[in-house]
């Protein structure tokens, strides 16, 4: 485990609380350098001094392209390169599809599905000139089947889901590595609201998931231990969409 990510940057985003700051952790203890971003500073800045030298912290809009910019410059300047990307920065909101705003609508969009095409574009000239890399976009089952008022979230999770292929597909041939990891029902900041309480006896394996059990499938995919796995979805549910 300590050497699985041995010598290799990672840029997580959204990294500042729930499951990117459970991977920033993981991935430092195995051994790899993370950048650590969000547009949230002092839940992003505590993070990485966690980290010590193996994490920088870099304030970052996704749906901003010069924000990306300056965390690929930073990166490149404080740990010389980046291995592999993290794209897990997302916005969670739900309404029946006659009820959703269009400025809601608009910021899922822009978060959940500009930002890691904008990461994608940012980030591939680097792994190029590295010899390669990988890429994890963070979906959701929400992205492989429908779920009642997800019109929104659900349209920006099913086009990560085609990102991701198309993408695997354009930067086969520079051996970078594109993949989805499609989560069910996680225990993080983000849902904590609307699942406290929930009964789980619905999923097959009776429970809500940790954070860290989507962290190692995304450590596996990030490290050289996938090198054969690109342009396709790992579900991390519980056993929900087995059915």
């Amino acid at each position: 485990m300590a050497e699985r990510l041995e010598g290799k940057v990672v840029v997580i985003t959204g990294a500042g609380r729930g499951q990117g700051a459970a991977e920033a952790r993981l991935f430092a203890r195995a051994g790899a350098r993370v950048v650590v971003t969000d547009v949230r500073e002092d839940e992003g800045r505590a993070v990485a001094e966690e980290l010590g030298d193996q994490g920088l912290y870099v304030r970052h809009d996704v749906s901003d392209p010069a924000s990306w910019a300056t965390v690929v410059k930073e990166a490149v300047h404080a740990f010389g390169t980046v291995s592999a990307l993290v794209n897990n920065a997302a916005l969670w909101r739900t309404a029946h599809v006659e009820r959703q705003r269009l400025d809601e609508f608009e910021a899922l969009l822009r978060v959940n599905l500009l930002g890691p095409f904008l990461g994608i574009q940012a980030v591939a000239p680097v792994l190029r000139a590295g010899g390669g890399g990988s890429i994890v976009n963070i979906s959701s089952t929400a992205g492989l089947v429908g779920i009642p008022g997800h019109a929104a979230y659900g349209s920006t999770k099913f086009g990560l889901r085609g990102l991701t292929r198309s993408a695997a597909l354009d930067l086969a041939g520079d051996r970078i590595r594109v993949n989805s990891v499609h989560p069910g029902a996680i225990d993080t900041p983000m849902v904590a609201e609307a699942v406290a309480g929930r009964d789980w006896s619905h999923v097959p394996l009776g429970r809500i998931g940790r954070p860290e059990e989507v962290g190692e499938l995304v450590l596996f995919l990030c490290s050289d231990a996938s090198s054969y796995i690109t342009g396709t979805e790992f579900t991390v549910d519980g056993g929900m969409t087995a059915a």
